[in-house]
């Protein structure tokens, strides 16, 4: 089952990689006292996440913080190091936190993992949700293979 719309987001823990190292965070304490718009993707360096997905939140990303966000995040299922790359590569570091959801737990808990076959295997659905406070405000999911939703300028929309 999915969670939903006044839900609390479960509790797990992030990997936060900075310039000082590796960074474990708890769900509760990164959620707390901030309205954070998160969007979740299957992976870095794929295609749609590539061209398409991470490139919305970077284009819209002031108008974003203009609306009262106080961070915007994308997490994945990869590792710390990864995401850093990911995030270095595409000029986001100190702008968009890149949560790294090492073994799949939050998305399992969220109920938006997918087994994405031999290759990548289990992954997070494509999301974008605001959560203010620890509880989810908005939520929007993608239909498998789709990208429409969870888009910066969609999210824009309904902040």
């Amino acid at each position: 089952m999915s969670i939903g719309v006044g839900d609390s987001f479960p509790s797990g823990t992030f990997l936060l990689k900075d310039h000082e190292g590796v960074k474990h965070i708890s769900t509760e304490e990164y959620f707390k006292s901030k309205k954070v718009v998160l969007f979740a993707l299957p992976g870095a360096f794929t295609p749609t996440c590539s061209a398409k997905h991470l490139p919305s939140y970077i284009k819209n990303y002031e108008q974003i913080l203009e609306k009262g966000v106080t961070v915007v995040a994308c997490m994945a299922v990869n590792d710390p190091h990864v995401m850093r790359a990911w995030g270095e590569s595409n000029s986001v570091v100190g702008k968009i936190d890149m949560l790294a959801d090492t073994d799949c737990s939050i998305s399992e808990a969220l109920g938006l993992d997918m087994d994405f076959g031999k290759v990548m295997g289990r992954r997070s659905r494509r999301f974008s949700m605001v959560v203010e406070n620890n509880i989810i405000s908005k939520l929007f999911v993608e239909e498998v293979g789709a990208f429409e939703v969870s888009s910066a300028e969609n999210m824009l929309k309904h902040l």
